[in-house]
């Protein structure tokens, strides 16, 4: 389970940024931050995909989830924030990669079109 604030040291165990290079996306970044207690607990987490060409609200933040505004665990999608039931990190990181999966399958579809 994840706690709000773990005691110890906290380190960002994860930080990855890719721009992405082929169309329909072309420019466009994925991210993910993660940050870990001394023990190995994810604490904090950041994971989106950022593409201003179909979002200009929210820092082009098409997707996301994270739990950086007071611990509390929501998605971002288009410009929108809503709160998400929260049982892992591993779990989220599934949620978010299905979700991206599934938008950049429609997006390939439309593009197709």
């Amino acid at each position: 389970m994840l706690a709000k604030r773990a005691p110890g040291r906290v380190i960002k165990t994860v930080d990855e940024e890719y721009t992405l290079s082929a169309k329909p996306r072309k420019g466009a970044k994925l991210r993910r931050e993660v940050w870990q207690s001394e023990h190995g607990e994810v604490v904090r987490y950041n994971l989106a995909y950022i593409n201003h060409r179909i979002c200009g609200r929210d820092n082009g933040r098409v997707l996301g989830y994270d739990n950086s505004h007071d611990g509390r665990h929501h998605r971002h999608c288009m410009g929108s924030v809503e709160p998400v039931a929260f049982n892992s990190y591993d779990e989220t990181l599934s949620r978010f990669e299905s979700e991206l999966a599934e938008m950049w399958r429609k997006e390939d579809e439309q593009a197709k079109s």
